[in-house]
């Protein structure tokens, strides 16, 4: 099972896969969709601190509904996470996914009934972000922060870091010495790179031509994933239920 608590290399690769082509999708619709790119952190919070310094209160709170919620949303998957760990639960990882994917109906489904209503758009911008942070927090914990989902900025810089590695010229044959790339690391991010981008031309068509209810099969997609740990954690506590 791809979201299992017990991992792999390959369970990692294809979770830490589907999970950047979602973030794509939902970052490039969402901007579609309400005007603002929800995973990206570090222009909303530049953006605050230049409207703080031309004293732009207004344009730093709008920044600061944004930025909160990604906050909360990875806090809110460590306590899932932490919470399934003390409980013994296979499905500890898969919780932070269910619940993104119940967010992402919300969204859908409120967008398709209520768009373009001001309130609407006020609240799907931190609702977004929320979602986002969430994703990339448990991405991070099941990877032992070997991957993100939302945050291109680092994957494309350890990527960098990696291409300089491999076409370094090791002129020293001391083996203390040798630089050397690490290739899966290098394919492992080249595949994150391009589901992400991937996800966002995906998104970008789908919410142009179907609107808010695009974001359902990327709900049904994580209740996918999470469903069978989910669905192990239930069938096994109904077991010790019946036993006791």
């Amino acid at each position: 099972m791809i979201a299992a608590s017990e991992r792999t290399g390959v369970a990692d690769m294809y979770l830490g896969m589907a999970l950047t082509f979602i973030a794509g999708a939902i970052n490039a619709g969402g901007f579609l969709a309400v005007g603002q790119y929800t995973s990206h952190m570090s222009g909303i919070l530049s953006s605050m601190a230049d409207n703080l310094a031309l004293g732009s209160l207004a344009i730093v709170t709008l920044g600061l509904i944004a930025f909160a919620p990604f906050v909360f949303g990875a806090a809110c998957s460590a306590i899932l996470i932490n919470w399934g760990r003390r409980h013994g639960l296979g499905s500890r990882y898969a919780l932070p996914l269910f619940l993104e994917a119940v967010l992402l109906c919300i969204f859908g489904v409120l967008g398709w009934m209520a768009f373009p209503s001001t309130g609407f758009v006020a609240g799907a911008v931190p609702l977004l972000c929320f979602i986002m942070g969430l994703q990339n927090a448990t991405v991070t914990k099941i990877s032992g922060a070997r991957m993100r989902t939302t945050h291109v900025t680092g994957i494309v810089t350890d990527i960098g870091i990696e291409l300089g590695k491999l076409i370094y010229w090791n002129r020293s044959r001391r083996t203390e010495e040798i630089v050397t790339a690490d290739r899966a690391k290098l394919r492992l991010l080249s595949l994150l790179l391009g589901s992400f981008f991937i996800g966002g031309v995906t998104g970008a068509v789908g919410f142009s031509h179907l609107g808010f209810l695009f974001s359902l099969p990327f709900a049904l997609l994580l209740i996918l994933l999470a469903g069978p740990p989910l669905a192990e954690d239930v069938l096994a506590h109904a077991r010790h239920q019946h036993r006791t």
